[in-house]
């Protein structure tokens, strides 16, 4: 209350005695200075209108700040907003927050001086003042407000400076007063910032959660496939042995060696972690053994994989699908059988696993739906991002070529002992 008291004796004392100094103009003005009552008449008019505009300012001021203080009473505005991107996303925004104010004008923005500077028209807060245009208030008053916005980078952030005002001199504010639409416009574009940056961290959530879920069924998927064992191939296996215990005993027992590895390592593990290129090849070389005790002299396996390549960090059963898919789509179908390579190369900090067979290559009878490759990829994507890549190609004469290209990360010769 004191301070509402204080503005509107402080605004009536500076139209006092601006309309004293004209008065004393007034009375030295030849013949009609001797009139008195027409300068009286319009000072008594004026401190009225002066009065009443001062005490709706204020209501106005409480009204919209739920307070009456020095800052919500001044026409003058200064906010101080930190948002938490680079300099250039905070230009952006504050570009976009001003853009949308209601009965913006002008706007000039300078991205290299991260500055923006506009122009609003002024809105009527009382469509009904007294007097109408007649009233003084209103010859002195501005009719735009302005506004200027800097950004200064910070680390990983950005500082804004807003300033919202009148188009008029800072001595003004003795005599006029804005109606409170200054603290509006401040007021509208810190909402719109934080409004924009919480909006911001939604859309970060909400893709984070979405990635995550992602993660998880992908993960899932993978857990579900590390575990199984094929049914079929299960079976056959187990067929294949007992008929060979019978006429070959010593085959049979080879057999079954082979069919335990392929399952100590087919086993999930209790971490959701990476394995090697030596342990995946292990398990592939099991299977691939397998496959040669039942398919016989139709089935040939080349492995070149350096020693010094086999520490390299894989996803679990990724060089399983491959060969898998080599097996089952391209040397299975054939009378003849065919051969399988496994190959792995580093460039530079890159390390490329190669799985080719000479099979009927991308035959549409046999070339399956290609669930496997799909997770194959969405499995690199999760691990590695943009980092890893699978490349499916035709192999020359025959058959096809799959590539996986994975950074040359290794393992430490204890985990290499622990999980082989």
């Amino acid at each position: 209350m004191i301070k509402s008291i204080f503005f509107v004796i402080r605004i009536a004392a500076a139209w006092l005695l601006a309309i004293l100094l004209f008065a004393g103009l007034w009375s030295e003005l030849p013949l009609i200075g001797r009139l008195e009552w027409p300068v009286t008449l319009a000072g008594m008019i004026v401190m009225a209108l002066v009065v009443i505009g001062a005490i709706s300012h204020v209501g106005r001021v409480r009204l919209i700040a739920g307070r009456i203080d020095r800052t919500t009473l001044g026409n003058r505005h200064r906010r101080q907003v930190e948002v938490p991107f680079e300099a250039g996303e905070a230009f952006d925004l504050i570009d976009a927050a001003i853009r949308e104010l209601p009965r913006i004008q002008q706007v000039e923005s300078t991205r290299d001086s991260l500055q923006v500077r506009a122009t609003a028209a002024r809105p009527e807060a009382y469509l009904d003042r007294p007097l109408g245009r007649w009233n003084p208030m209103l010859w002195f008053g501005a009719p735009r407000n302005q506004i200027l916005a800097t950004v200064t980078p910070g680390d990983d952030s950005g500082s804004v400076t807003l300033i919202c005002e009148p188009e008029t001199l800072a001595w003004s504010d003795w005599f006029l007063f804005d109606d409170a639409t200054n603290f509006e416009n401040a007021e509208a574009i810190t909402r719109a910032i934080t409004r924009r940056v919480a909006e911001r961290r939604r859309n970060e959530q909400a893709d984070a959660a979405q990635t995550a879920t992602e993660k998880e069924l992908t993960v899932a998927k993978l857990s579900l496939l590390h575990a199984q064992v094929e049914p079929h191939f299960l079976y056959n296996t187990l067929a294949s042995a007992q008929l060979l215990t019978r006429s070959d005993p010593a085959r049979a027992d080879e057999m079954l060696g082979h069919l335990i590895q392929y399952l100590r390592h087919s086993l999930p593990r209790t971490e959701n972690e990476l394995s090697t290129l030596g342990a995946e090849l292990e398990r592939a070389l099991a299977y691939l053994e397998i496959l040669k005790v039942r398919m016989g002299p139709r089935l040939s396996v080349q492995v070149d994989i350096p020693e010094n390549l086999r520490a390299t960090t894989l996803p679990p059963m990724m060089l399983q699908t491959l060969v898998e898919n080599a097996i089952k789509h391209g040397l299975e179908p054939r009378t003849g059988g065919g051969t399988v390579w496994i190959r792995a190369r580093r460039s530079d900090d890159i390390v490329a696993v190669t799985v080719a067979d000479d099979g009927d290559g991308f035959n549409t009878k046999t070339s399956g739906t290609g669930i496997g490759l799909k997770n194959v990829r969405e499995r690199l994507r999760l691990v590695y991002g943009s980092d890893a890549a699978l490349a499916v190609v035709a192999n020359f004469p025959a058959g096809v070529a799959a590539t996986l290209t994975v950074p040359a990360t290794s393992t430490t010769p204890e985990h290499e002992a622990r999980h082989g």
